[in-house]
């Protein structure tokens, strides 16, 4: 029963005060694209509170609590994994919405799907798997698979989600063109664009920061210019891009002041140049690409019991690049203990 004074169900009580008090940019639940299966609208639910929440109850997202992010394997509570930098990102992309009066159901939900196709051990799992499927592997794509096929749901193949969540999931890197100063690639949303800036804006900073705790860079080692600009601790640096993504959006298109902007880039380039490739992590990271490269030549030539049968409608091997890309950090090094280290023999 409604507890609202007229009586209407609290989903339409909801996208009504979403066209009262969004911007006319923003995206409404109520003139959603829909669905590729059509659903009956819930009560209480808009169609992007729907998607937020089937995304996070969903085997993949829970997943990645034990993906890296960038430092594999780390010994210690506080370095991310992919699970902190989503929830991350979330909470970045929600605080620029509301302040731009967009649709934070929407962005929340594009946020917490936008790296459920990552692979384990990061990106270096995704080179792997990139170089040895002959289709190709990214994970902006495998995301969207996951929540169009790969997921279960009572009713049937995938999350069934809207097609301004799914639209935000396969578009979520146009950060690079955007802090580079170009338009981005793809038409989406201004939650999308919103969502793209803020996964920057936070492994940017929480990069930095699980690089100063493990003893890998020191403050010296950044660009003091864009500290100057941006901030000496990774919560200053944050507000401070937060701040700049607000101020330099408007005329219809999400963006960043343009001197916060530039020092972003230039710091987001260092950490390429400088941080990711160090031998400290690209030691380890050799090390994954070996065992997730040797995975997937076995399990293609010899399915174990857990391999997904194929389906039909799939290229070859399609089946193990999905079992492969799901795959935690742990549950890789154990089968890959399992595939190639011998037994003890017991009498």
């Amino acid at each position: 029963m409604s507890i609202s004074p007229d009586g209407a169900a609290p989903r339409l009580r909801f996208e009504e005060r979403e066209r009262a008090t969004l911007s006319p940019y923003a995206a409404f639940a109520g003139e959603s694209r829909g669905r590729a299966v059509h659903e009956p609208e819930h009560d209480y639910r808009t169609a992007f509170q729907r998607d937020r929440d089937r995304i996070l109850h969903s085997k993949a997202f829970r997943r990645l609590k034990q993906k890296t992010q960038v430092f594999l394997a780390p010994e210690g509570a506080h370095y991310r994994t992919r699970l902190t930098h989503t929830l991350e990102v979330a909470q970045i992309a929600r605080t620029a919405a509301r302040a731009l009066y967009l649709n934070e159901d929407l962005v929340e939900a594009i946020a917490l799907g936008h790296d459920l196709g990552h692979t384990p051990f990061g990106h270096a799992g995704e080179l792997v798997l990139n170089e040895a499927y002959p289709g190709g592997f990214n994970h902006s794509e495998q995301s969207l698979r996951i929540v169009e096929v790969l997921e279960r749901r009572r009713n049937g193949t995938g999350l069934n989600l809207t097609w301004e969540v799914r639209d935000g999931i396969r578009n979520h890197s146009c950060a690079k063109c955007i802090l580079a100063g170009e338009p981005p690639g793809a038409a989406m949303s201004f939650e999308a664009a919103v969502v793209s800036l803020s996964d920057a804006i936070a492994y940017i900073n929480h990069d930095i920061d699980d690089a100063l705790r493990g003893g890998v860079i020191t403050e010296q080692d950044l660009p003091s210019d864009c500290l100057e600009v941006l901030g000496r601790t990774g919560s200053d640096r944050i507000d401070t891009m937060v701040r700049a993504l607000v101020d330099g959006s408007s005329n219809g298109r999400i963006d960043m002041t343009p001197e916060i902007r530039e020092a972003t880039q230039r710091l987001r380039l260092h950490l390429y140049t400088y941080l990711y490739p160090c031998e400290t992590i690209s030691r380890e990271i050799r090390k994954a690409q070996k065992i997730l490269r040797e995975l997937y030549d076995y399990l293609i030539a010899n399915p174990t019991p857990e391999t997904p049968p194929p389906r039909p409608e799939d290229p070859e091997g399609r089946n193990v690049v999905d079992f492969v890309a799901g795959m935690t950090d742990d549950f890789a090094l154990q089968l890959y203990e399992r595939l190639f280290f011998p037994a003890p023999w017991r009498p």
